[in-house]
């Protein structure tokens, strides 16, 4: 499928995503205490974590959408809270972002939904519109129906949707925020390993919210898990399990208690 990415790429040599003593807080509570990491390329991270321990909140400031009290995020190499709207809204097109419940817009078909951001951002043709939105429909596994409504769909055909949604304007970077919750086992299963072989297959680089760690096993090479604000494991799947720490062993033993 012809790439509608819009103008103004991105400097593809800095590392998609760098945070450095990144703090949030909301009143009394302090959800985020000084996170750093990078993601590089080509790569699929999953952010760990139990309810509450600021996983959404960090996605939602790595896109622009909550400001830090403190630290700094580039995205691309560009200081995202430093730089004019109009060329954080440049790069935002080169973020795919996939929200916990689709956030499909109600009164739009299926193909509607997908047609929607190569409206906004591409000088692509009606027909070509159209095309392209049935071919991302098609790669995440839904050739028909394509003129159904959101409300008329289950839950997991609703998070494919949204995922050929974030798709659109073939991004190098996708966010994910908890894209297994609320579905059964076996849909949860075929999202993750769509979630895979779309990234493998794009070349794309991930960033994955979850508490789901056994779906999370199906996608990522890196786990960075979260505790009380701060980053307490980063690694790969052996060091999460083995080096990870007090905490890590904790959870994961509960995760195991609940699957």
């Amino acid at each position: 499928m012809a790439a509608a990415n819009p103008s103004t790429n991105p400097d593809a040599g800095k590392p998609p995503v760098e945070v450095r003593g990144l703090r949030k807080s909301f009143g009394d509570q302090h959800v985020l205490n000084g996170i750093d990491f990078s993601v590089e390329p080509n790569g699929t991270v999953a952010i760990l974590g139990k309810s509450g321990t600021g996983k959404s909140v960090l996605l939602k400031l790595l896109v622009g959408l909550q400001q830090p009290d403190a630290g700094n995020i580039c995205i691309f190499g560009e200081e995202i809270d430093h730089i004019p709207g109009a060329r954080l809204n440049e790069l935002r097109k080169h973020i795919g972002f996939l929200f916990q419940g689709a956030a499909l817009y109600d009164s739009l078909t299926l193909e509607g939904n997908v047609e929607f951001p190569l409206a906004r951002h591409t000088t692509l043709a009606a027909g070509e519109r159209r095309q392209q939105a049935r071919q991302l429909l098609s790669g995440v596994g839904l050739g028909e129906g394509l003129d159904k409504l959101p409300s008329e769909i289950s839950g997991g055909m609703q998070k494919r949707v949204g995922l050929a949604r974030a798709l659109a304007l073939s991004p190098q970077l996708l966010f994910l925020d908890e894209p297994t919750a609320g579905l059964d086992p076996i849909t949860s299963a075929e999202i993750c390993e769509l979630i895979a072989k779309l990234r493998q297959e794009r070349n794309m680089t991930a960033i994955v919210v979850t508490h789901d760690v056994p779906a999370a096993r199906i996608f990522a090479d890196r786990f960075v898990l979260l505790d009380q604000g701060r980053i307490v494991s980063d690694g790969d799947w052996d060091h999460l399990r083995r080096n990870g720490g007090q905490f890590a062993q904790e959870f994961l033993v509960r995760v195991c208690e609940n699957t």
